[in-house]
């Protein structure tokens, strides 16, 4: 790549937001915290040596933003189903760093980038469990959070940065997987990790063929509302930080509209993989939303046949009263079609395959 992301990604919030000194800091702050998780990560082994040993069975959601991933991430996780990362890990991935940084986790809270990122769309705080997409933007700078908050804005079209089929980063990206996953484990005495991915919808095979014993849970939900909503959620992000909506009207359409391509290709690959053959269907779960909103109870009895987990009696009780609040909540995160330049007819047309496939059954 004769362009560093880096370089690109300055120069496009210069050019887009007229910020030119604070991307600096925050690039070199970056890079400080980068050096200091590198030496961290290489006193694991010194002071955590069963990470050498840890054995994983990961358990990965999978599916677009906005189509229930973060509910059931979080569910599972807290009801002690198995470990999750929590965005400050993310941040500090190295155990002896957590170690050092977990008491001041309340004054770090205070300038925490994640502020930006808490709406009515998706609540969220450096002790909250997230996506572990984050975690590859703070080791390698790279990924999807990368394109999708920053380099749909580039004057240029940059998918191809961040396209497997162009550009496959699929063995650096899993390897680092592994190593901070096995920490999540150590740190939690659990073999089981649940990891909420949404990047690898395009790239199912090569997680199954590195992780051959992980089972997945992929979630749908009606493109009318993930697709919408995952550009309210971007953009909500965005004007909160840096007045979204007060930008020139040609920069937000482009944006909009890769952003949206984007969204959509992650449900096409996910369809092709699992329509081809290429995925190993035992071990994927669909999950739709409408179900998981209307028969939680059902559902959750569908996933421990899946994975042969055997619920405790206050997992049961807690099952039975979220099952009740499901069926009674309405989101409170509210967005219009016309606001993003779609209608429900191009929605529908882009997204045949979906209904074709998942919610005509």
């Amino acid at each position: 790549m004769k362009t560093s992301r880096a370089y690109k990604s300055y120069i496009t919030i210069g050019r887009t937001f007229g910020s030119w000194f604070s991307p600096i800091i925050t690039g070199i702050l970056l890079t400080v915290l980068h050096l200091l998780v590198n030496i961290g990560l290489a006193l694991d082994h010194l002071f955590f040596p069963s990470i050498r040993k840890k054995k994983i069975s990961p358990l990965a959601i999978v599916g677009n933003p906005r189509s229930g991933t973060t509910f059931l991430h979080r569910f599972l996780v807290n009801q002690g189903f198995g470990t999750g990362a929590r965005l400050w890990q993310m941040v500090y991935p190295a155990l002896t760093l957590q170690k050092l940084i977990k008491p001041i986790l309340p004054l770090l809270e205070i300038i925490s980038p994640a502020r930006h990122h808490s709406t009515a769309a998706h609540q969220t705080s450096l002790t909250s469990l997230e996506t572990d997409d984050v975690s590859l933007l703070f080791k390698y700078f790279d990924g999807f959070f990368l394109y999708g908050f920053i380099l749909s804005f580039a004057e240029e079209e940059l998918f191809d940065w961040f396209d497997p089929k162009k550009r496959d980063t699929s063995d650096r990206d899993f390897n680092w997987y592994k190593k901070f996953w096995t920490r999540l484990a150590v740190s939690a005495k659990h073999e089981t990790v649940i990891p909420k991915l949404f990047s690898i919808s395009t790239n199912v095979p090569a997680f199954q063929k590195r992780f051959p014993g992980a089972k997945i849970l992929y979630m749908i939900r009606d493109p009318l509302n993930v697709l919408p909503s995952g550009l309210s959620l971007v953009t909500g992000v965005l004007d909160k930080r840096f007045g979204f909506w007060n930008l020139d009207e040609d920069v937000k359409n482009r944006f909009i509209n890769r952003l949206y391509n984007a969204l959509l290709e992650l449900l096409k690959r996910f369809h092709e993989d699992w329509e081809n053959g290429s995925i190993d269907r035992s071990k994927v779960l669909i999950i739709k939303y409408d179900y998981m909103m209307t028969n939680f109870e059902e559902l959750m009895d569908d996933i421990f046949n899946f994975t042969g987990f055997s619920p405790t009696d206050k997992m049961k009780d807690e099952i039975r009263i979220t099952a009740e609040q499901q069926r009674k909540y309405e989101s409170s995160h509210k967005y219009n079609l016309e606001k993003f330049g779609l209608t429900e007819e191009q929605i529908k047309n882009d997204c045949s395959f979906i209904y074709e496939t998942y919610l005509t059954k």
